[in-house]
């Protein structure tokens, strides 16, 4: 089955009850579990007499018709998830993909292809138990991503294939399937001799063959190794990720929390156990969610863009294409710095939002060294790379001036005393950087084709100390290009050039149509 080919399909059969009925079961059953005996009144019209009302239904005789209640309601739920099944349905054309869904209230959302901004394969743990997998495609706009949740994992695979390779210019033939025809719920159908047991020559067993592919899906995290080469361009050892993520502000929030509260116990105050013992046993659930969510990280580079997974029970991989992203900021918090540890994020037109919602959906390299920087912004700018470009990335990183970056005067250090010296931009093949901060060191790289625009401002200060400020806007993210601090000449010169450097690069970028470029 072609799941391009312009027509409408519907997803898997368990997407009813993995979107959310298993929660509403476990709702009803807690709640039968703790109402059974007023339950037993309001429909048997009796009352308890023993402890339990279903010894009360065995001896009045009554088990049948409990039975056929209990029949009757499961035969509503499924009536309900069978009909939210054939309502929700997606297709996929040559410009566009569409959902449609919704019982009562009918939803249709479309996609534009030309404007997707990457797609997303998540693999939570209880849909992988049915060999299931969620589909987000990824476009420019608040709020317009689509998602189709959920797929066969095998099916879901082919589906991220075929929309990048329509999003990039090429048009997919419609005459054959890449894919044998997928079994019921988007599967891939295999072979019947795949499945023959090579000693006797019977065919082994159905349980066996779903019971292995459920393990294989466990153990590997990106299952399309066709597309994405199995090598990871950067490596995350354990203990560097655990560190990573307790050298951070919210450690040191803790540590004073942790003293605020035995400064209070020491005083028989009760208020600080109230108030932080709830934060320090909640700590715990925050490291661990932040540690296994990165945990088999990897990042590599396929023809549709660079793919990022990661996630130990529930996978996430993510094509980022060629051309959607519209910039990278390369960061080193101050308690990183004794270890050489950076962290890489991503502007894209589909995470308009810097909040912590969107923090993982932007991070592209959680921690990793100078070296794991270099290689990643190979992957993400192929155009930027060689000897050179490492000089001009490490001086952006480490670099406190004295080198190839115009930077700030010295009269800029009454408005920056201690970061006046590490203040400074450069512009090369093709892209700007602007480097900054001295506690946290940052490095904004900006391709001049995804810049939206330049602005050159100057404040009474800065007109005092012929100085002015100068941002390169992209779109909404984490990452934020601005210089704050320059020489009021310079300032003028970069927002002239780069104003300039922008309209042309624009002008000749077909990086959004890699298939035909």
């Amino acid at each position: 089955m072609n799941l391009t080919d312009g027509e409408w399909h519907r997803l898997h059969p368990a997407s009813p009850l993995l979107r959310g009925g298993i929660a509403f079961v476990a709702i009803a059953g807690f709640v039968i579990a703790n109402l059974r005996e007023r339950l037993v009144e309001i429909f048997f019209h009796v009352p308890s007499y023993g402890d339990d009302p279903l010894d009360d239904i065995y001896a009045r005789g009554l088990v049948g018709w409990a039975l056929l209640a209990v029949l009757g309601v499961l035969i509503v739920i499924i009536a309900v998830f069978y009909l939210s099944w054939r309502m929700h349905s997606f297709r996929v054309t040559d410009d566009l993909v569409e959902v449609r869904s919704g019982l009562l209230f009918r939803t249709h959302r479309r996609a534009r292809l030309d404007r997707v901004q990457g797609v997303t394969i998540t693999r939570s743990l209880l849909p992988r138990l049915f060999g299931a997998a969620k589909l987000d495609v990824a476009v420019a706009g608040n709020d317009g991503n689509v998602q189709l949740a959920y797929l066969g994992s095998a099916a879901a695979d082919a589906l991220r294939r075929e929309i990048l390779q329509l999003a990039s210019g090429l048009r997919a033939s419609r005459d054959a399937a890449v894919l044998p025809p997928p079994a019921p719920g988007g599967e891939t159908a295999t072979s019947a001799s795949a499945d023959v047991d090579t000693a006797t020559g019977a065919p082994a067993s159905v349980a066996t063959g779903i019971i292995n592919q459920r393990v294989n899906e466990f153990l590997a995290p990106e299952l399309d190794a066709d597309v994405a080469p199995p090598e990871s361009v950067v490596r995350i050892p354990v203990v560097r990720l655990i560190g990573s993520v307790l050298l951070s502000g919210y450690t040191v929030f803790l540590l004073v929390a942790g003293v605020a509260l035995i400064v209070g116990v020491a005083n028989d105050a009760v208020w600080p156990v109230f108030a932080v013992l709830p934060i320090l046993i909640g700590s715990v659930s925050y490291y661990w969610n932040r540690v296994t969510r990165m945990l088999r990280y990897s990042i590599a580079g396929t023809p549709d863009g660079v793919r990022v997974g990661y996630g130990l029970l529930s996978t996430n991989n993510e094509t980022l294409p060629p051309g959607r992203i519209h910039a990278i900021g390369v960061s080193q918090p101050l308690l990183w710095r004794p270890f050489g540890w950076w962290r890489i994020q991503v502007n894209t037109a589909s995470r308009a939002r810097s909040d912590g919602q969107n923090r993982d959906h932007t991070t592209v390299m959680p921690v990793g060294k100078a070296e794991d920087v270099s290689r990643v912004l190979g992957l993400m700018l192929p155009a930027f790379v060689g000897d050179d470009a490492a000089l001009v990335i490490r001086a952006g990183l480490v670099s406190r001036g004295d080198d190839d970056y115009s930077g700030a005067p010295r009269r800029a250090a009454w408005l920056r005393p201690f970061s006046w010296r590490r203040t400074g931009f450069r512009a090369a093949s093709g892209v700007l950087l602007l480097r900054h901060g001295l506690v946290s060191r940052h490095l904004a790289i900006v391709p001049y084709a995804r810049v939206q625009s330049v602005s050159l401002s100057q404040g009474p200060l800065q007109r005092s100390l012929r100085l002015a400020a100068v941002q390169v806007q992209t779109v909404s993210g984490p990452v934020i290009a601005s210089l704050d601090v320059a020489d009021a000449a310079t300032a003028v010169r970069l927002f002239a050039e780069a104003g300039a450097d922008a309209v042309t690069y624009a002008a000749s970028d077909t990086s959004h149509h890699w298939s035909t470029s």
